[in-house]
């Protein structure tokens, strides 16, 4: 269990306050509308396995000197630069990923369904143009419990999105999220953020939901990794089979034109920046070393493709 009392101090409330509206996005200037990858899957053999990215939409927001907590806006706007990318707002795609094992489908986190702008809750719809269908997957797999990567799991009108699906969770990142003594003596931000999570799962019947913990298997080929920080209890998830690998890396970094080009950099939205900074080098670093094909649920275009050291960091180039 996860008892880090850091994890309570003004960093969470403040990244808590600013992420968990699931239409934060519409409160912000208007900076125009993110175009959105198209088509909005990409599908990838991991030997006998299948994994499909399936876009849920871009965010867009302005880009503010705190939205990297610790590297002055002029060096944030200069890296930004030397890519050919804008320097006043951030486009953060949305992407959950679908792995396919004969009849078991799992789907590793949500999304926003119809809860978020109008920008986002595409998954369901570039399921169906990858093939399948909400009541066809059968294992939805959580990385972490903030608010685009399970609000998706619920309707506005609180139904199951995935009424057939068991819900599987990292058993400490739940203990953090829904101990109702944590929620009574949070600050607004972290409290807003818990009643969130409560609030969904909640709704997911008792025999539904299945529990591990981080670093175990969630399923034959599929392996969870620990990798705290970005939330109490992130966890990451390897699918291995016939030899090749893939690893999704869920929130390990945000955009990564900016986070793994920087893995030092901390976003906002980093509960606990350090140990964040500590799993990110530590990932990045397994993956290039073991040659890993990559998705993130942050990353650009098909969010599927390669990592590659570049500087004091690395670079992500997705696949076409």
């Amino acid at each position: 269990m996860i008892t880090r009392l850091k994890f309570l101090g003004v960093g969470i409330a403040a990244s808590a306050a600013l992420l968990f509206s699931p239409v934060w996005a519409q409160a912000t200037p208007d900076l125009g509308t993110p175009t959105l990858p198209a088509p909005g899957f990409k599908k990838l053999k991991v030997g006998e396995m299948e994994v499909i990215s399936l876009n849920d939409g871009v965010g867009r927001r302005p880009l503010v000197a705190e939205f990297v907590k610790n590297a002055p806006l002029d060096e944030v706007k200069a890296l930004l630069t030397s890519q050919n990318l804008p320097t006043n707002y951030i486009d953060i795609p949305y992407t959950t990923f679908l792995v396919v094992n004969g009849n078991q489908r799992y789907l590793m986190d949500t999304g926003f369904a119809n809860n978020g702008g109008p920008t986002t809750g595409k998954t369901i719809a570039n399921m169906a143009a990858a093939g399948y269908k909400p009541e066809d997957i059968n294992n939805v797999v959580i990385s972490h419990f903030h608010g685009d990567h399970i609000n998706g799991l619920l309707y506005k009108d609180g139904s199951l999105v995935y009424p057939n699906a068991k819900v599987h969770v990292p058993a400490g990142e739940y203990a953090f999220w829904m101990d109702k003594e944590r929620l009574e003596k949070a600050p607004a931000g972290l409290k807003g953020a818990m009643t969130n999570a409560q609030r969904v799962f909640s709704k997911i019947p008792a025999d539904k939901l299945v529990k591990f913990e981080s670093g175990a298997a969630v399923a034959p080929g599929i392996t969870s990794i620990a990798a705290f920080g970005h939330t109490p209890g992130h966890s990451l998830f390897t699918v291995k089979s016939g030899g090749q690998s893939f690893i999704y890396v869920a929130d390990i970094t945000n955009v990564p034109e900016l986070f793994a080009r920087n893995p030092d950099w901390a976003v906002m939205f980093d509960m606990d920046p350090e140990m964040a900074r500590q799993s990110r080098r530590k990932v990045f670093d397994m993956i290039v070393k073991d040659k890993m094909t990559v998705g993130g649920f942050h990353f650009p275009g098909s969010a599927i493709g390669t990592i590659a050291p570049s500087g004091n960091g690395y670079q992500f180039t997705p696949m076409k």
